[in-house]
């Protein structure tokens, strides 16, 4: 039986030709994460980077941060509230996952200078892929975006935002990748309503939106925008 909530994948990229099952982070799941987790910035971020101002190497560890996550999960599941995210599995293990919610979910994007809101419209952000090292490049990040879609419209949300590595740096590592990539939304229907930088010379960042509400039409009006530079 499909557990309530999980998105079926048959893509013929997905690993070991099973399906990729796609569900909402809940409390009987979380120490499924251990593993998925437990090699590179995952291993300490723990995905609570943007939910914290100020969160650093030097002001937190891999278990404050996984306990954090894991008080997140266990209030969304008594309260019936927002997952802090969904989590891939094929053949039971988890092999990926992406943190999305209401972008007030996510204190640093409200500080940020390169992510701060580009307005007040109630949006929620997805701001981070995991995928297991040797399941990449088989389409489960593709699969996990399809799935915080369809999840974020479930879920009531009338614009969905993200924060992607900008076309203009070509082929990227996968952990420098973690946000997604701009062809990635841009197949997914996503359009770039901003574009900020650094500076002069430091590479774009795109802030990109996918409409849900039945007045906007994709991109909601926006075009493209001048890169806005920072000090």
């Amino acid at each position: 039986m499909t557990p309530v909530g999980m998105i079926r994948c048959h893509d013929a990229a997905v690993p070991s030709q099973s399906d990729l099952e796609i569900v909402p982070l809940t409390r009987d799941r979380f120490t499924d994460l251990d593993d998925l987790f437990a090699t590179g910035d995952p291993r300490w971020c723990w995905c609570m980077y943007f939910r914290a101002r100020g969160r650093s190497w030097a002001n937190s560890s891999a278990a404050s941060n996984r306990a954090d996550l894991e008080g997140l999960t266990n209030n969304a599941d008594e309260s019936k509230g927002v997952a802090p995210g969904l989590v891939a599995y094929a053949d039971g293990a988890a092999i990926g996952w992406v943190s999305l919610g209401p972008r007030e979910d996510y204190e640093r994007l409200a500080f940020s200078k390169m992510l701060r809101p580009v307005d007040d419209r109630p949006v929620w952000s997805i701001v981070c892929f995991v995928v297991a090292g040797r399941q990449r490049g088989k389409g489960v990040a593709t699969a996990l975006l399809d799935a915080a879609i369809e999840h974020a419209r479930e879920r009531g949300a009338s614009t969905l935002e993200a924060y992607p590595i900008h076309e203009s740096r070509g082929r990227v590592s996968s952990d420098a990748a973690y946000t997604g990539t701009q062809g990635m939304f841009e197949r997914a229907g996503f359009t770039v309503v901003e574009l900020r930088q650094w500076n002069a010379t430091s590479p774009p960042r795109p802030i990109m939106r996918l409409e849900f509400g039945p007045t906007h039409g994709r991109g909601g009006g926006f075009e493209y925008g001048t890169p806005t530079q920072f000090p």
